[in-house]
């Protein structure tokens, strides 16, 4: 199982620096209300607002010659952690915790692991991503413009289509008018010819909110105008606000460290 399946799906994938536990922590009781975005530029749309998610379900990736399936389950923490394991035949293959300010990854199949900073996904996906752009594409939430971009607003449909420039990149968002959800994202780099898009599906209501919640995540990943990567996402749970969620992970003795990207 290749990791990139696993990364690619969730990831889609600035931020702060809280220290994040390893440990079991108690997650509150109740519903979730979401946060509405209004934005100067008149974009309506109805973010997360939720502490914790856990869901799992299967990845379907496929780069090149390679078509792959697995298992996985996610796990976040808002704005600390982001948890990602992928298992085939009962078996795991990768562990991946994601933090504001680094990336760890272990591959149990090639008994090898990466720490590092976020250039490893970067370098993954192809465009530049934060931790915050990561969370925000895992819970299909809309991503602001930055201080001083303009964004430009056109109806498109039954979406808000929202464009904007993140230097180096452009930032290309549909937004629902019905229910202010995110249904499409793409972040592209023209001087480099690459892009990352990022299609949002089956909406439904995970325990613990009324909020809706895409069961099925499509990423494509692309370099100099061809398809280069592409992973579905499909949910088969998805729980917010319930229960208890650990983050645990550990590099096993005599594993061999990896300094850059093998795809």
């Amino acid at each position: 199982m290749n990791k990139s399946a696993l990364l690619l799906a969730g990831l889609a994938l600035a931020g702060c620096h809280r220290a994040v536990s390893t440990k079991s922590g108690s997650l509150p009781i109740g519903t979730s209300t979401p946060v509405a975005v209004v934005t100067p530029a008149g974009v309506k749309a109805a973010n997360t607002s939720f502490a914790y998610l856990s869901g799992h379900g299967k990845v379907h990736f496929k780069r090149k010659d390679s078509d792959q399936s697995a298992n996985f389950s996610l796990r976040i923490k808002r704005d600390s952690a982001i948890w990602l394991s992928g298992s085939l035949l009962g078996i795991e293959g990768v562990r991946a915790l994601l933090t504001p300010d680094s990336v760890r990854v272990v591959n149990r199949l090639q008994k090898s692991y990466f720490a590092g900073d976020y250039a490893y996904l970067s370098q993954l996906l192809n465009v530049p991503v934060t931790y915050k752009q990561m969370q925000g594409i895992l819970l299909g939430d809309y991503q602001a413009a930055p201080q001083g971009a303009v964004p430009v607003v056109k109806t498109e449909g039954d979406n808000q289509a929202v464009t904007f420039p993140q230097a180096p990149l452009v930032m290309e968002q549909l937004v629902s008018i019905a229910t202010g959800r995110l249904q499409q994202l793409k972040v592209s780099e023209s001087a480099a010819q690459r892009s990352l898009t990022v299609g949002y599906t089956d909406f439904q209501k995970p325990t613990g909110t009324d909020l809706p919640f895409a069961f099925t995540t499509n990423v494509l990943g692309q370099q100099g105008g061809t398809e280069s990567t592409s992973a579905t996402l499909n949910y088969q749970k998805v729980e917010v606000g319930s229960g208890r969620l650990d983050f645990p992970f550990s590099v096993p003795k005599g594993y061999t460290k990896q300094s850059r990207v093998k795809k």
